[in-house]
């Protein structure tokens, strides 16, 4: 897989970028296509919250279609952090605050967070499963969404636009798209992503839609997953959550 293989649709302003792959994949569409907006008007970040898009930030979501086997696409996160994480780290200066990642694909700039990444799925009419990797990237602003301190690439010395930051994202995800090899090569992915990663060894509290979970971080399995020692000693594999340090 190279950069050759995908297409680019640059958009002014449109619902969610999301929708919008999601939409053409329903009409039709191959795939390895990426949308940009300079604008969302409806999006939306994980579970459903409400994710602001004003102009200046980059709004960016990948249609794949088929990408790999559903049991190997659990492993996609990680690969997707791997590429938004070094492309947002091509455009920050020298001496900068390096960009690292935050499981299962938080990219946090001096334990700030600079994006929000949304995977959604959907099997089509006609039997194709189409795969949206969603990317919001704050470049010259950090809206409030409440969760988690938050920051910008311009407040990190970055002067790139969302223009020529998405050049970098277009890029680095086929390059890693390329190692992930539609799941096969996760154990490289997953060595690229420790080299970045933040949190590992220290406690943690994980939400999950019914209960909290405080422990500590130890590591991530070979398909992912978030391995995780609780208050009574018990390691417990999480496949999904929202994680808070300390």
């Amino acid at each position: 897989m190279s950069v050759d293989d995908f297409r680019h649709v640059a958009l002014d302003e449109v619902g969610s970028t999301n929708t919008e792959c999601l939409a053409r994949a329903r009409a039709g569409d191959p795939g390895h296509l990426w949308i940009t907006a300079g604008r969302q008007t409806d999006g939306r970040g994980r579970r459903g919250r409400a994710w602001s898009s004003e102009r200046g930030n980059l709004y960016a979501s990948l249609l794949l279609i088929d990408p790999a086997p559903l049991e190997m696409i659990q492993s996609l996160p990680l690969a997707v952090a791997v590429a938004v994480r070094d492309a947002i780290q091509a455009v920050l200066p020298a001496g900068a605050r390096s960009a690292e990642i935050k499981w299962p694909n938080d990219i946090l700039i001096g334990g700030k967070k600079t994006c929000g990444i949304l995977l959604e799925g959907e099997r089509l009419a006609d039997g194709r499963y189409a795969l949206v990797i969603g990317c919001g990237i704050n470049v010259v602003n950090a809206p409030d969404h409440g969760l988690y301190p938050l920051t910008d690439l311009r407040s990190e010395g970055a002067a790139a636009s969302a223009e020529e930051l998405f050049a970098h994202l277009f890029m680095s995800m086929a390059k890693t798209l390329s190692t992930w090899n539609g799941g096969r090569g996760i154990g490289d992915i997953i060595a690229l992503w420790r080299q970045h990663a933040v949190g590992i060894g220290r406690p943690i509290t994980v939400n999950l839609p019914d209960r909290s979970i405080i422990g500590t971080f130890d590591d991530i399995d070979g398909s992912g997953q978030l391995i995780l020692t609780d208050e009574n000693g018990m390691r417990r594999h999480i496949a999904a959550g929202d994680v808070f340090f300390g």
